[in-house]
């Protein structure tokens, strides 16, 4: 409908897309102490997810946000008590400005949210066991124009994932690694 209007629009889907129901931007898994998983959040990750991207200026919002607006005409949960999503720029979802309206929380979830493990104790205590921050949001694509083949427009939605190093290593570890990334850089360009 808003081709017909004149309104650049396109399809986005998003591999692994979390559903994060309690709004915390982490999808949250839970254990017991023997590893059994216990049903305690309705987060969870998608093989993929599909929505539409729609080109708005934002003259709600400030002209830092026009560009590529995300609407989900299949939204899973209620916005201001109204099953809907959208239009959230993509812009503040990048930028991680989650307090706007329409839902930009939803969306910076579904394609950065933190894959999070919890042990749950019988004594109501839970424990953070592991964090997973690439998980979430692979592939995020949409289809070229006049041709059947994919555009990855993640760098739209999210930074590139920082390299993690572990806390504890000697110098010569962290200096190699830095050397690596060299390597790849000059590779790559």
């Amino acid at each position: 409908v808003l081709r017909c209007l004149g309104i650049p629009t396109r399809v986005i889907t998003n591999f692994n897309s979390a559903h994060d129901s309690n709004v915390n931007l982490s999808i949250d898994k839970y254990i017991d102490t023997s590893g059994k998983t216990l049903h305690l959040t309705e987060d969870s990750v998608w093989n993929f997810h599909v929505w539409n991207e729609s080109w708005f200026t934002r003259r709600d919002l400030g002209s830092f946000y026009d560009g590529w607006q995300v609407l989900d005409a299949t939204p899973q949960e209620r916005s201001k008590g109204i099953y809907r999503c959208g239009p959230a720029s993509t812009r503040a979802i990048k930028e991680g400005d989650v307090n706007l309206d329409y839902d930009s929380s939803f969306v910076f979830a579904a394609v950065n949210a933190d894959y999070v493990t919890w042990i749950h104790y019988s004594n109501k205590r839970k424990k953070r066991i592991y964090s997973d921050t690439r998980k979430i949001g692979k592939f995020i694509s949409t289809k070229a124009v006049g041709t059947n083949s994919r555009v990855d427009v993640t760098a739209n939605y999210k930074y590139p994932e920082v390299k993690q190093i572990p806390f504890k290593i000697p110098y010569s570890q962290y200096k190699n690694s830095l050397m690596d990334d060299r390597k790849i850089l000059v590779t790559t360009v």
